[in-house]
């Protein structure tokens, strides 16, 4: 039975000698050059020897036909996936084919191998943006979370205090930037905050309002950072909610590290009062942000780093 292959770094159908971004559901545009050099897909042909320019034709005509090959059988997968409906939490954890030993590739993408964090229980991968978070004392890998983007929260939930529902004392989400034309990590962020307060405490995801919306809020940090040896831009509000103990929301816009090199943004909100977790905590994981694979790239609130844009 076909089952449509996890999100993650693949050979690129189109272009196989980079790797592509697959959501689970389709190619996205994210490329990058592989952690290991490809072998080339045409052999440089020997000198002489007069059957030299039917072997070029022959193994132009293989890698055009695998390449091919491989598109169909992932646009099959997914559409067959969609056709039988649910399923889809199931083939999320399915492992793709692996390579054969003949060293022909499998119809369905084989992935480029497991980041050297992947297995690190102190860390969160964040494949897509090539960056890692640091796990602190009181925060948690989330699973079976509703929102896909979220890297870390709080482990425990409480009920609401406005709408029902279940609330989190902290969460922290990584996403990227595709559906905008800023480029300065600075104008992102002061854009971005506005929504990253709304979501935190405004609006759910299903429209519920948890804590009866914002009553207001105002600027409490903003400035230049450095994060995993790039320049980025922070803002930070404070916000009073209709109930509760309101809390604290906060943008972060920086450069990918890997593929196009797009603006990431990620998002912070912790509960303002006892329960919450302590306001450093943002800096400090923002200080612990890495790229993936490097565990000695620089860093953090205050670093010393060059313009922002």
């Amino acid at each position: 039975m076909s089952v449509t292959p996890p999100p993650g770094w693949y050979r690129d159908p189109s272009y196989p000698l980079v790797e592509r971004w697959w959501d689970g559901a389709a190619w996205t545009d994210h490329r990058r050059q592989p952690d290991v050099p490809q072998q080339p897909l045409i052999p440089t042909p020997s000198a002489g020897g007069s059957g030299s320019g039917s072997g070029r034709a022959r193994t132009v005509a293989l890698v055009t036909a695998a390449v091919v090959l491989v598109a169909a059988i992932v646009t099959g997968a997914v559409l067959l996936s969609h056709d039988q409906g649910g399923g889809g939490e199931a083939a999320a954890r399915t492992t793709p084919p692996a390579t054969s030993p003949a060293g022909t590739e499998d119809p369905s993408p084989s992935p480029t191998g497991p980041s050297p964090s992947a297995g690190d229980p102190s860390v969160v991968v964040d494949e897509l943006n090539g960056i890692t978070f640091p796990v602190l004392d009181g925060w948690t890998k989330p699973q079976y979370a509703a929102d896909h983007d979220m890297v870390l929260s709080t482990p425990r939930t409480y009920d609401c205090p406005g709408d029902p529902g279940l609330c989190r004392h902290g969460w922290v989400d990584s996403r990227t930037a595709t559906a905008t034309d800023v480029t300065s990590p600075k104008a992102l962020a002061e854009g971005d905050i506005e929504d990253a307060a709304d979501s935190a405490f405004g609006h759910d995801l299903v429209g519920s309002r948890p804590f009866r919306g914002i009553a207001s809020h105002r600027l409490v940090k903003s400035g230049s950072v450095a994060v995993a040896g790039r320049a980025g831009y922070l803002v930070r509000w404070k916000v009073k909610t209709g109930v509760g103990p309101g809390g604290y929301v906060e943008s972060l816009a920086f450069p990918s590290s890997v593929g196009s090199q797009s603006l990431v943004v990620v998002r912070f909100a912790v509960d303002a009062g006892p329960d919450g977790p302590p306001l450093s905590d943002l800096d400090r994981i923002t200080a612990g942000i890495r790229s993936v694979g490097q565990k000695d790239a620089g860093g953090g609130v205050g670093s010393s780093i060059g313009p922002t844009g």
